[in-house]
């Protein structure tokens, strides 16, 4: 369980990005059988093939694939996606994450343009917006959130807008130009437990992921805060219950917890896989502690049932909407 993760954390950064996070000649990556009760659905339908020639027509990348959601299936079937912005490369090299890793592009001025543009064909409730982290920027990329905020505030009156940020390394000012865009929710995951930072995600710190969070309360107490736990990289259930407590400590409303997928064998082992039963208790306790929203099974991703959490709890889409 407890076993070290040895990385290809520090490699260079190549002008060939990759997908790669480990070596599997320096530990065992063997895949764990999957259990009964996980089942993935593959993107079907008339629907997903409509927003694939979308997103290829306006230049545009979502996370659901570019990280292999498990449930893309389900969300493009519905007309529903979450898009990934500043490029498809990111600058930091988590394990977990089967985003690509490398030097990035410059960076697109035009994309949220586009990206709203995407939002208004879809004729979306609710858009979930994520990035890539851009470390090589001093303001992490925080100029294209706000932009697309507000522009599809503009083309789409009534949708309500979500955002998964980076940390931007704490800083304040990068944050600040998010926040004044008022999205209806804030997201940040913080991953995993503290004691797996260096070897789950080694380029981020806790303290970078609370400035995030408690700052975004501070900023705007308005807006609703978010996070996520993934579950399976060798945490212990008492060390889950304190990453909890701590997020309730730092304000954050809403909690999703999901298993963690090994994308490859060139990703982090699952170390184990969370039963029914074990997500129903945490989200009890989550519930039992404060939180006003979780949602916890092993599918559970950052913006699933995104919607019906702005519809039931955001202050900033009833005032829109009344």
């Amino acid at each position: 369980m407890n076993q070290r993760i040895t990385a290809c954390y520090n490699l260079p950064m190549t002008k060939i990005p990759t997908r790669a996070r480990v070596d599997p000649e320096r530990m065992d990556t063997t895949p764990l059988r999957r259990p009964d009760w996980i089942k993935v659905r593959a993107p079907t339908g008339e629907t997903s093939v409509w927003l694939d020639q979308l997103m290829r027509q306006k230049a545009l990348h979502t996370v659901c694939e570019e990280a292999g959601c498990p449930n893309m299936g389900e969300c493009w079937g519905s007309g529903t996606a979450t898009f990934l912005m500043l490029g498809s490369i990111c600058t930091r090299s988590c394990g977990f994450c089967d985003v690509k890793h490398g030097r990035p592009d410059v960076l697109d001025w035009l994309e949220p343009e586009r990206v709203a543009q995407a939002v208004k064909a879809m004729g979306l409730k609710h858009a979930v917006i994520t990035s890539v982290n851009r470390d090589e920027r001093v303001d992490g990329g925080a100029p294209i959130f706000s932009a697309v905020i507000r522009r599809i505030r503009q083309l789409l009156p009534g949708c309500s807008v979500e955002v998964l940020i980076p940390d931007f390394k704490a800083s304040l000012e990068a944050l600040s130009m998010v926040m004044d865009a008022r999205p209806d929710i804030l997201n940040h995951n913080i991953e995993t437990v503290p004691r797996l930072f260096k070897e789950v995600q080694p380029q981020d710190h806790y303290d970078w992921s609370r400035a995030v969070l408690t700052n975004a309360r501070l900023l705007d107490p308005g807006v609703l805060t978010k996070s996520g736990i993934m579950l399976g990289l060798g945490e212990e259930l008492h060390e889950i219950h304190q990453v909890m407590e701590d997020l309730r400590e730092w304000g954050v409303d809403i909690l999703t917890l999901g298993q963690y997928l090994q994308p490859s064998r060139m990703h982090l082992p699952i170390r184990r896989y969370y039963t029914m039963d074990e997500f129903a208790q945490l989200k009890e306790y989550g519930l039992a502690i404060g939180f006003k929203w979780v949602e916890s099974a092993p599918l559970v991703r950052s913006s699933y049932r995104a919607g019906e959490q702005v519809r039931a709890l955001s202050k900033i889409y009833r005032k829109q909407n009344t």
